[in-house]
């Protein structure tokens, strides 16, 4: 039998989602957590690695744990857990973080590392050199294949603590 969906039905299941105390989208709502926490444990990770606080480091790219990464595993786990794996919404989002994951540890850290050895190359010209007075180029812009498993893992935690949690 077919069953249509009437402008009440809409409306009532609309109040009981938006009555609910839990976020209307877990998938996003996890997402946006897992990077989140994962900018702010760049702090720490900054600190422990160099021994300075650098609150830069929570708006920027690279570094450890990837919040790419952690994002992207986070709303594939969150949609794994709301409408399994049969989905199409379930593959778009393992594809997408494929790419993302992909690009953070090839294209992006190998550009980061390019750009390290092109500000070495600039700061050994002499300063009488057209190019001599250039602003350095940003070179923590990828990750390690450790930082995006350690942001993939935050992105299964995140999801799973919100559900015990909802």
């Amino acid at each position: 039998m077919n069953e249509v969906l009437t402008a009440s039905d809409a409306s009532s299941s609309a109040r009981s989602y938006s009555s609910s105390i839990a976020p209307v989208n877990v998938p996003l709502f996890s997402a946006l957590l897992a990077c989140a926490i994962a900018q702010f444990l760049k702090l720490f990770t900054t600190w422990y690695k160099e021994k300075r606080w650098d609150s830069k480091r929570m708006l920027s790219s690279g570094g450890m744990p990837s919040s790419h990464s952690a994002t992207v595993t986070s709303l594939i786990m969150a949609i794994y857990l709301q409408e399994g794996a049969g989905g199409s919404v379930f593959a778009i989002a393992v594809v997408l973080a494929c790419v993302v994951m992909y690009d953070a540890t090839g294209v992006r850290l190998h550009a980061g590392r390019q750009a390290e050895l092109l500000n070495q190359i600039v700061c050994e010209l002499p300063p009488e050199h057209p190019v001599a007075n250039v602003r350095p180029l940003r070179d923590s812009l990828g990750h390690t294949p450790l930082q995006v498993l350690a942001g993939a893992v935050l992105g299964c935690v995140v999801p799973l603590l919100l559900r015990s949690s909802i």
